[in-house]
């Protein structure tokens, strides 16, 4: 192995250090990781930019305004209620639920999908006595699957397809990864209907906890230094028998009293820290004598036109691993948290001195207008009101009718060859802002940047991966390893290793790394490169371990009140069927 791929090897595992520790976001890791390596003269700058022109990113730009414009006019309410409809035992609800959902994840982006289905997945679910942890996950899972039925069905597809047109090759036709990818989905949902009601635990969701009676949510008040109730006891200052909210701790000079006895006397200056409903906070408002610590937080509460809202912090949040103290989140976001949620359980702390991690669930009491103001920005993957919803089983409007015969039209044209996925995409998008089906602002809005980023970038990595002789090496040591087992024990290695990636890194990201691995490997046993690219941009989907390896699990991580460790219980049986399929199949 020479100098060069010996630092695109150490470039690459710093990037993935940086990836997998959250040091840096996925496109600055690997935009980064492409200049240090054109510096170095391992590519050029035509090798490091050439995916910033591949149809890759431009046709996802597209198909996000597509899905956009889906969302925005309701034109899913069809399969909503699909999902929704009908009686039966759970099996049958998942499977309901599943198949529609893999459907239209099959040719629009999957995020939007499980950003409208969760808020009435989990209505639906609890009002039938059934936590939404039996179908949210489920829902994730279904989603992914039914991304890899056709080539528009997830960007990690039109990826390879990209890299395979930058090689010389042809790009992917719409329908053929469906031979490989239509089983998979078929078996995984089948196995998800009837695994879920046994292996996944029942969790409470904020939602439900927020309607429950009980201690769930936490507010700290300040015992006022010259109020009522400095010098009185807990019972005397009528702090035991609030209705809703519960007195669990009193911190006295840094120091916790816990448990609370109405016997204990209160001083100034006291920090009271209460659980209780959400919606009971503002009873302690009322009480003579106490502050709030989280203020003006509590100023809010009794505004006209205020609403409970669920967001849920995504991998890309500048809100990750800071406080909502530092980043002065009252101001910022015009909202007052009432409570976090992290797997499953509230945190009781400061709300101000919580450090935010991946997948919390923050309770905000905010405007009518904060869903529209933040829906497109990385702050938040899931903005969700907790009432007032729109009703899913309304009528379809004449612009959803429209984008719904757009979408199909995409799929005619360039599932019949007519124009090439591209084309299509476009000439959609451009239709739908043309007749105002879908704003300008709002197609902007749509497009996510820094995915596309992270998509033109990682076509540079696949370069340096080649030109570097990076991928040849790792390329003959797959075949040394399963060398006289077969083709198909070969392309099981190259599988498993990408797996394995994309539970660390984007699924983009994986994809671009391996498919120049894949291709050299292909050539060395003489099997049709096509099948291994073909079994890339699959493999590169199959993210059902954790939590963090695809978006649309960690969208339904909070509100489902999941655990780290409840993916791999669904996730490994999913994980092993799906692998076999697309070895068996390819």
């Amino acid at each position: 192995m020479g100098w060069q791929a010996v630092l695109t090897l150490a470039v690459l595992t710093a990037m993935f250090i940086a990836m997998v520790r959250g040091l840096a976001h996925p496109a600055a890791a690997i935009v980064s990781a492409v200049v240090v390596l054109m510096i170095a003269g391992v590519i050029d700058e035509r090798q490091a930019f050439a995916g910033f022109a591949n149809p890759a990113p431009i046709t996802v730009a597209a198909l996000y305004v597509l899905a956009r414009a889906v969302e925005d006019t309701g034109a899913l309410r069809p399969l909503v209620r699909a999902a929704l409809s009908g009686d039966g035992g759970q099996r049958i609800s998942l499977l309901r639920l599943c198949l529609p959902s893999a459907a239209a994840s099959a040719v629009l982006n999957n995020t939007p999908i499980v950003a409208m289905l969760i808020a009435p997945v989990t209505e639906w679910s609890e009002s039938r006595g059934v936590p939404s942890s039996r179908f949210l996950m489920p829902l994730s899972f279904s989603v992914i699957l039914g991304g890899v039925a056709t080539t528009i069905g997830t960007s990690t597809n039109l990826v390879v397809s990209g890299l395979l047109q930058q090689s010389g090759a042809e790009p992917f036709g719409l329908f053929e990864i469906s031979h490989v990818g239509l089983p998979m989905a078929l078996v995984g949902i089948v196995l998800v209907a009837v695994l879920a009601p046994v292996v996944l635990r029942e969790r409470q969701s904020p939602r439900r906890a927020l309607a429950a009676a009980g201690r769930d949510f936490v507010v700290r008040m300040i015992v006022e230094p010259d109020g009522a109730m400095a010098g009185r006891s807990v019972e005397a200052a009528g702090l035991r028998h609030l209705e809703g909210v519960f007195l669990v701790e009193l911190e006295r000079a840094g120091e916790p009293i816990a448990p609370v006895a109405p016997t204990t006397l209160l001083h100034g200056g006291d920090h009271l820290l209460f659980v209780g409903e959400a919606r009971r906070v503002a009873d302690l408002r009322n009480l003579v004598g106490l502050d709030s610590a989280e203020s003006p937080h509590l100023q809010q509460i009794d505004e006209p036109g205020h609403r409970l809202v669920e967001a849920v912090i995504g991998a890309s949040s500048p809100l990750l691993g800071r406080t909502p103290k530092e980043i002065g989140f009252r101001a910022r976001y015009d909202a007052a948290i009432v409570g976090i949620h992290r797997e499953g359980q509230p945190v009781v702390a400061k709300l101000g001195e919580v450090k935010l991690r991946l997948g919390d669930t923050l309770l905000l009491l905010a405007d009518p207008s904060f869903r529209e103001r933040w829906r497109d920005r990385p702050d938040f993957i899931v903005v969700q009101a907790l009432d007032g919803e729109e009703d899913a089983t309304a009528a379809l409007s004449p612009k959803a009718i429209f984008v719904a015969l757009t979408v199909a039209s995409v799929v005619l044209v360039a599932g019949s060859g007519l124009l090439p996925i591209l084309h299509a995409a476009l000439i959609a998008a451009v239709v739908l802002v043309a007749t105002r089906t879908i704003s300008a602002q709002a197609a902007r809005d749509a497009v996510e940047i820094e995915v596309l980023i992270v998509i033109a970038a990682a076509f540079g990595l696949g370069a340096a991966i080649e030109s570097s002789g990076l991928a040849g090496f790792l390329g003959t040591s797959i075949v040394g390893t399963f060398d006289g087992l077969g083709w198909r024990w070969v392309l099981l290695g190259i599988v498993l290793a990408t797996v394995v990636l994309t539970e660390f890194i984007s699924n983009n990201a994986a994809a671009a790394l391996m498919f120049p691995i894949a291709m050299a490997t292909a050539n060395q046993i003489g099997a049709d490169p096509r099948t291994f690219a073909i079994a890339i941009a699959v493999s590169a989907s199959l993210s059902f371990l954790t939590p963090i390896g695809y978006q649309t699990n960690t969208m339904v991580y909070g509100p489902a009140g999941y655990r780290f460790g409840d993916y791999w219980r669904l996730g490994m049986p999913l994980t092993v069927a799906s692998i076999l399929t697309v070895v068996l199949t390819a």
